[in-house]
């Protein structure tokens, strides 16, 4: 006869079974899409293309060709970021198999991960939980990561001082080494990324957003100024100084007016969220995985 054992949170697992941790796993994911009625995604580490990419696919994929798969995803996403090419080709992807994309952001979701979750229907966050700064992630000749907005703030400022007549030896010799086929890269991240936030924004975040408070009715001009409002502001870093910048609830809904759903203030949800949070980020942490998706198809 197989035991089971109740864990801290109630749920009842199998110890017959080795893979005790993904059953404790598959049950909190279980409860939160009975609960959203609708399948849930878990996504933990950089947006990028290659490998991550490809996996993210496969994932989908197999999500999407269950026999009780949903009309509705929920993607509950953790990232520093990562590429914005790469954000274009994940929206592609889920929205080729979903009508409508949710996301939930537990902790924090930082430049790319903003992105994203830009191109959602709906956005659960709770008094805890932060956005970022759209500060595109650029590969430079040497493979590294980097900022393009750093580089490109960077540079006109030195600009600024040599029209100024300030700009001294050794900061001469900075702006001359800089390439301008990079800087160009840069300046195509940063478009690109602005485009991206009002496309989706009007596209998917503000479809239902048809009348105001006095029901006076609202246009497709009127969206798209403030999706271009919203993109401008999130991507100007003299306003957050840093790449790394939390952007909260407070912030994202009072200064840029953008309607962000608060699961903290739904008891069942933010219980059901938290307890399949917690589990995963000890898994992880224990594994030190760079890298997770979770849905009831995969691990």
């Amino acid at each position: 006869m197989k035991k089971t054992a109740e864990d801290k949170d109630g749920f009842k697992i199998n110890i017959s079974v080795d893979q005790t941790i993904k059953a404790g796993l598959d049950l909190r994911l279980e409860a939160l899409e009975k609960h959203l009625k609708a399948d849930v995604l878990w996504f933990y580490g950089p947006i990028q293309e290659g490998f991550i990419e490809q996996n993210f696919l496969r994932v989908v994929e197999q999500l999407s060709e269950d026999k009780d798969k949903k009309n509705v995803l929920y993607i509950i996403l953790t990232t520093p970021g990562g590429s914005a090419i790469a954000v274009e080709k994940y929206v592609n992807i889920v929205r080729h198999h979903y009508k409508e994309v949710n996301f939930i952001v537990p902790s924090y979701a930082y430049s790319a991960g903003t992105i994203f979750c830009m191109s959602g229907d709906k956005i659960f966050m709770d008094y805890y939980s932060v956005l970022g700064p759209i500060d595109p992630q650029i590969v430079t000749k040497d493979g590294k990561m980097v900022s393009a907005l750093g580089y490109l703030d960077k540079v006109n400022e030195l600009i600024q001082k040599s029209l100024d007549n300030k700009l001294s030896q050794a900061e001469f010799i900075i702006l001359k080494e800089f390439d301008l086929a990079e800087l160009r890269a840069y300046e195509q991240a940063k478009e690109l990324t602005i485009d991206q936030l009002k496309k989706w924004l009007v596209q998917y975040k503000f479809k239902n957003w048809n009348k105001r408070k006095n029901n006076e009715t609202v246009t497709k001009e009127e969206k798209n100024k403030r999706a271009e409002e919203i993109a401008k502001k999130l991507s100007n870093s003299n306003i957050w100084k840093s790449h790394g910048r939390p952007i909260n609830i407070n912030i994202l809904e009072n200064e840029l007016k953008l309607k962000i759903t608060d699961f903290g203030k739904d008891k069942v949800l933010n219980t059901l969220i938290k307890a399949y949070d917690r589990f995963i980020m000890d898994y992880i942490n224990k594994i030190g995985a760079p890298y997770v998706v979770h849905t009831r198809r995969s691990l």
